[in-house]
């Protein structure tokens, strides 16, 4: 079994003795970013053969009465509009940058910022991943943790996360802080 199906059956088993627990997380980030790349390696799923979202990816992983839902929305700039249809009873936001696209750091922080100050999100935590931190041009997290000004978020739990979803890595270490921060919270 892979590390990373490993991390998304640790969150499940960590919500084992609750009755009907249900943890909803929102996927975003900005198109080509790495979401659904992200969001098949999690659900084990061929992360070789990926489309640019036109909408919308849901994955539940059901496990005795805990169903945790991942819903994966495309980051084109004519569906981000959209994104705050799909952010009530939020649990967690994970948030993917391109590590790689520096031009668009920019871009991807101000629909962060505008995210946070949702309505919806208020206080739901904030796992960013700092994605496709296996190609040489990346940027490492702590520069775009800099960059979107995380520190200045104060009313919400949150971590940066460097990976690559391509190959796994760094995505087990997201896991374990969604597993030690938001599922035993809502315990």
């Amino acid at each position: 079994m892979g590390e990373v199906q490993k991390g998304l059956f640790s969150v499940i088993e960590k919500l084992k003795g609750t009755t009907e627990q249900e943890l909803r997380i929102v996927l975003l980030g900005l198109d080509n970013a790495g979401k659904t790349t992200l969001l098949k390696q999690l659900a084990s799923g061929d992360v070789n053969t990926i489309t640019p979202t036109q909408g919308f990816n849901i994955k539940s992983v059901t496990c005795d009465s805990m169903k945790l839902n991942v819903w994966d929305i495309g980051g084109q700039r004519k569906i981000r509009p959209f994104w705050k249809k799909y952010l009530e009873n939020t649990d967690l936001l994970i948030y993917v940058i391109d590590s790689a696209d520096k031009k668009r750091f920019e871009e991807a922080g101000l629909e962060l910022s505008e995210l946070i100050d949702e309505e919806n999100l208020k206080g739901v935590p904030l796992l960013i991943f700092a994605n496709k931190q296996d190609l040489a041009t990346a940027s490492p997290a702590s520069e775009i943790a800099e960059g979107l000004n995380l520190h200045t978020y104060r009313d919400r739990e949150w971590q940066i996360q460097a990976c690559s979803a391509v190959s796994g890595e760094g995505v087990q270490d997201g896991m374990n802080w969604i597993s030690n921060n938001i599922v035993n919270k809502k315990k």
